[in-house]
């Protein structure tokens, strides 16, 4: 029997969300500007500007570590103060993104890749993209969000997306999510519905066709793009510039390390590309079609990657180790009001609908190996798959 799935209160989820920020400081002049009132469930304003380049990937304090709940704390002995001291000045300028919010548990792992030239280049040419006055998502406080949601000793599961949104107030650093008041992208909305087809009785979508995934993450989902940064409006914009490198390490890493067993989900030729070296006696690795609209219908809706990765999950790590995939946090509370055996059964039908797919995009354009969508890229995905996938 598929495992029962578990819900959280709201404002749990609220008080966990928050705990993952990092820390402002205070300096107008720093990293994260003059400081601000923020939190997962809120949006970041589109009239946010950075004065320069290094306002944004460069602050001038980098000893201020980014805050952290207590699971967030990495087990590995690693001294960060003692690792940043052995930094340049001219690698303390150019990391100071990483060294303030990528988490500690990241970090330990990760010092080494962020130190090679290319990804010096990388971050060379995001504050020249800055510098020219180009607007860069996800917020800079939201590029390394992903590590601090889901600390490398919790990983168990990893979805892998490729290109964050690129409209105003979507991207926050976990692929396929996107913060209220945003509504869920049709990527999103056809996870919704293979959710659905997996749960049931128990699957229900965030309220007012929300899109925040962060209950996902905090339970182990590592939910990582292949590129971590694109310029506002411009799909694969900073596609080819280093991020595939970086991001392919951590994957690597977590296939390495994470010896109790991980379940890989790769939608899409690309996320497929990155699980190839993955040992498929150790991990699970289920592959699929992209969720996009364009791709979808030819085995994504059917695939039953949630359940199937629950009863691996709790095969290896007990009915504990499962994901609780129900993004509704009022559902429980709905159902315990509910006194009549008939209103029971109308709760019941009514989570069980599963909603249609979103196939119908517009007008797509084939060009090559490609089909293009331009109802796609307003939405702020990417409006490319590959041919094969569309058909």
């Amino acid at each position: 029997m598929a495992p029962s799935l578990k819900r959280k209160s709201e404002a749990a989820l609220a008080a966990s969300t928050d705990a993952k920020k990092p820390k402002v400081n205070a300096s107008i002049t720093s990293f994260f500007g003059p400081p601000k009132n923020t939190s997962s469930t809120t949006s970041t304003t589109p009239n946010n500007k950075t004065s320069n380049a290094s306002s944004f990937f460069s602050p001038n304090n980098t000893n201020n570590n980014p805050q952290s709940s207590p699971a967030s704390s990495t087990p590995q002995k690693f001294d960060k103060a003692k690792w940043v001291a052995t930094l340049t000045p001219d690698q303390k300028k150019h990391l100071a993104l990483e060294i303030q919010t990528l988490d500690p548990s990241w970090l330990a792992v990760l010092k080494d890749e962020i130190l090679k030239p290319e990804f010096m280049r990388l971050k060379k040419f995001l504050e020249n993209e800055v510098k020219s006055g180009k607007k860069v998502f996800p917020p800079r406080e939201d590029v390394y969000s992903w590590s601090r949601h889901t600390p490398f000793h919790t990983v168990k599961a990893v979805i892998i997306g490729q290109d964050p949104y690129h409209n105003h107030n979507q991207a926050h650093g976990l692929c396929f999510s996107v913060r209220p008041p945003q509504p869920a992208p049709p990527s999103l909305k056809n996870m919704y519905t293979a959710l659905k087809k997996d749960y049931p009785g128990s699957f229900a979508p965030p309220p007012n066709n929300g899109g925040l995934l962060t209950p996902w993450a905090e339970q182990g989902v590592l939910m990582l793009n292949t590129c971590l940064t694109v310029r506002a409006h411009e799909a694969n914009s900073h596609a080819n510039r280093g991020w595939e490198a970086f991001t392919q390490r951590a994957i690597d890493l977590v296939a390495q390390k994470r010896t109790r067993g991980v379940v890989f989900l790769a939608w899409g030729t690309p996320a497929g590309k990155r699980v190839t070296k993955v040992d498929a006696g150790r991990h699970l690795v289920l592959r699929s079609v992209h969720p996009s609209p364009l791709s979808a219908h030819r085995g994504f809706l059917d695939c039953g990657h949630f359940k199937k990765a629950n009863e691996w999950l709790a095969q290896r790590y007990g009915e504990d180790g499962v994901i609780d995939w129900d993004l509704s946090p009022k559902a429980k509370k709905i159902e315990e009001r509910v006194e009549t055996k008939e209103d029971k059964k109308n709760v019941t039908e009514a989570k069980a609908e599963v909603p249609a797919p979103v196939v119908a995009v517009g007008k797509v354009d084939e060009e090559g190996k490609e089909e293009k969508s331009e109802v796609l890229e307003k939405e702020g995905e990417d409006g490319t798959v590959d041919a094969d996938e569309a058909k």
